[in-house]
């Protein structure tokens, strides 16, 4: 009886685990087709090419080179941008999935975050000018409820 329970809670476990989180892939791929290992590595990020791709929790991932495809592969979760790839601070201060410019971005704490940007405004801006490590926080936590809600 007991592997039965046993049993019963692993297979349960792993279906909830499967369940994929709601990735912003408005282009396609997450961060809008740019290599999510090049933002760890280079000045600004790099665009990935179609013959390094790979998908990880149901969603698209392209890279700049192998080597970089490799390294995600080895550790994705080091790489995925936070909330999904949306904007930060959209997910922080507003509750809400904004779709983002892939080149307005931070690394912080040894994540990604991206963000909205436009010629009016750029929402990385209000996220540096802001009480960071707040918006972290209370993004954190509106994360837990968005991120299986399709936009």
């Amino acid at each position: 009886m007991k592997n039965i329970f046993v049993l019963l809670f692993l297979l349960t476990s792993s279906v909830i685990s499967a369940q994929n989180i709601d990735y912003n892939t408005k282009k396609g791929f997450v961060a809008e087709g740019y290599d999510v290992v090049s933002y760890f590595n280079n000045d600004k990020p790099l665009e990935g090419k179609k013959k390094f791709q790979t998908t990880y929790d149901g969603a698209k991932f392209k890279f700049d080179s192998q080597e970089n495809l490799n390294l995600f592969k080895e550790n994705p979760i080091k790489y995925i941008p936070q909330y999904g790839g949306y904007c930060a601070y959209a997910v922080a201060a507003k509750k809400t999935k904004m779709y983002i410019d892939a080149e307005a971005y931070e690394v912080r704490d040894g994540k990604l975050y991206l963000f909205y940007s436009s010629w009016i405004s750029s929402k990385l801006d209000d996220w540096k000018n802001g009480d960071t490590k707040k918006l972290q926080a209370q993004g954190d936590a509106n994360w837990k409820e968005l991120k299986h809600k399709k936009k």
